[in-house]
């Protein structure tokens, strides 16, 4: 009887809600990369100036991670994830009708104020729906969100900014955010006992063995965002494709992403510890690859999916190993790493667009292969740590 629970609460309700939650936050995260050229024409600006937005809503997400996330445990994650979403739709919202590009980027920052909120709590929520032995299955399916958002959100947004304008793109998005939000209404909403002190995140960097993790976070994120943030202007400039040819490869993206998601009950067999680095690596090899086929459409949308594939697999280690460290912090820890993946996402676009102005988009993949490097060596450090002060490595 209890191999059957087990096998009948595999993949939780809470965890298709939370996916849609996932799916929204990743629209407005990765949506801005392939439809800038068309906001730059509307704002009479140009796409590096655009970008700022996505760096805007970057800094907007890690400083309320790092500040507010630890409202989480004290509260609740459901219910801080409700209110969190209903900010964020309104942020959204300004977002569509803003006149000009400095409304843009201050709509973008309030957006990522509440995002910064809401994806520490649905990481909360997943690791506390997961059964025992199946957290990467109910990872994975929290995570297919982020396919959800390439294939149905960004995709579509590169031809819907074609077809009818960008505005429309947050228009849509907004009507679509409100399913999430009443996916959320059964979601757990208990917190800690009334007048407790909400912890802050920031007192999660005393947990053994974070600071590698979330170093490798940074590196990882950093790379993901500063190449995401420019190939949608490499294909739209300098390829002469237009701009709905970003919406295909983002589409290659987010089909390599979810189809990693087999691989999710491996993870549990295997240790997360142990996968990690080797995750990393191979995410560093795609980076050479999108590189060295930089000037070719057909060659970077069959590289695109396996960064996808690539991407899926470390991300779902990476947040894995995260939450395990210390249960007791899970909101505060999960918090830190939403601020260090979004303090990534605003070093990764504003760092990566001066290279990308000087050398190419080839350059870019090759300062991600550094990056990754660096996030590969990192978890190894946090293996031998955990081991050296007696900590579980898995």
């Amino acid at each position: 009887m209890a191999n059957s629970d087990q096998i009948t609460s595999r993949v939780p309700a809470a965890a298709y809600a939370l996916c849609l939650c996932i799916g929204l936050v990743g629209a407005n995260s990765l949506a801005l990369g392939p439809i800038a050229p068309r906001v730059a024409e509307s704002f009479a600006s140009d796409v590096p100036a655009v970008m700022t937005a996505s760096a805007a809503f970057g800094i907007g997400t890690a400083a309320s991670a790092l500040l507010l996330a630890g409202l989480i445990d004290r509260f609740g994650p459901g219910r801080m994830l409700r209110y969190a979403l209903l900010a964020f739709l309104a942020a959204l919202a300004a977002s569509g009708v803003a006149p000009a590009l400095p409304a843009f980027v201050g709509a973008q920052l309030l957006a990522g104020l509440a995002a910064g909120v809401a994806l520490p709590a649905i990481y909360t929520l997943a690791a506390l729906a997961s059964p025992p032995g199946r957290e990467s299955d109910t990872l994975g399916v929290v995570l297919f969100g982020w396919t959800l958002s390439m294939v149905a959100g960004v995709s579509l947004s590169a031809v819907i900014a074609d077809l009818s304008g960008w505005r429309t793109v947050y228009g849509i998005v907004v009507i679509a955010g409100l399913a999430a939000v009443a996916g959320t209404s059964n979601l757990t909403a208990g917190g800690s006992a009334a007048g407790r002190a909400a912890p802050s995140p920031l007192s999660a960097l005393h947990v053994p063995g974070i600071a590698p993790l979330l170093l490798a976070c940074a590196a990882f994120m950093a790379s993901f965002y500063g190449v995401y943030a420019y190939v949608g202007d490499h294909l739209h400039r300098v390829l002469g494709l237009p701009v709905s040819a970003a919406g295909l490869l983002a589409l290659c993206y987010g089909l390599g992403f979810g189809a990693t998601a087999f691989l999710d009950r491996w993870i549990d067999r295997l240790g997360p510890a142990r996968l990690l680095p080797l995750f990393f690596a191979v995410v560093g090899c795609v980076y050479l690859l999108m590189s060295l086929v930089a000037g070719s459409y057909p060659a970077l949308l069959a590289v695109v999916f396996c960064w996808g594939m690539a991407n899926h697999a470390a991300l779902n280690v990476l947040i894995l190993r995260l939450a395990a460290l210390d249960p007791s912090r899970r909101g505060a820890i999960m918090g830190l790493n939403s601020g260090v993946t979004y303090l990534a996402l605003f070093v990764g676009t504003t760092a990566f667009g001066p290279l990308y102005a000087r050398a190419g988009f080839a350059a870019l993949g090759l300062t991600a292969v550094a990056l990754m490097l660096t996030a590969a060596l990192a978890t190894v450090l946090t293996s031998r740590t955990a081991a050296a002060g007696n900590q579980p490595a898995e």
